[in-house]
């Protein structure tokens, strides 16, 4: 990830609790090579994305033809998932997107603009709306509307 991404990763989620936490689980992309279509590559992506979800987790696809959802129904969604005892997995692309597979196997799948943005930029912003959500949930005035 360019630096910019990791600097406002880091800025929001070190705002963030210990008992509000968020592990990234970065999975390397595939490597371009010539003579690989791009299904072949994510069809790898896939694979290594499923091996490290964890079956009693909620999986949320973010994908640009995804649902809308606001901020108070994401800061909604984790106090919902938080009282049945869940976490939340957020799966984000690589630069090709993601596999069917992966689009097929999630419980619900939101968009953070209908604009395809580069998954630097959604990383960042996820980062700043999951601290935005419990901002939220606690009351804080960081969010305003």
């Amino acid at each position: 990830m360019p630096n910019w991404v990791t600097l406002v990763q880091e800025e929001y989620l070190s705002r963030l609790p210990k008992d509000f936490s968020v592990e990234l689980i970065e999975i390397k992309p595939e490597v371009r090579t010539s003579g690989r279509t791009t299904e072949q590559i994510l069809e790898n992506e896939a694979k290594r994305i499923t091996q490290s979800l964890k079956k009693d987790h909620l999986t949320v696809v973010l994908d640009e033809r995804g649902r809308s959802i606001s901020t108070m129904q994401l800061a909604s969604l984790i106090k919902d998932e938080e009282e049945l005892g869940r976490s939340i997995d957020f799966i984000i692309g690589s630069a090709d997107g993601l596999h069917h597979s992966i689009k097929q196997l999630a419980n619900l799948t939101i968009t953070l603009s209908p604009f395809t943005l580069p998954h630097g930029m959604v990383r960042a912003i996820l980062c700043e709306q999951l601290y935005r959500s419990y901002t939220i949930l606690q009351g804080h005035p960081y969010h305003r509307e």
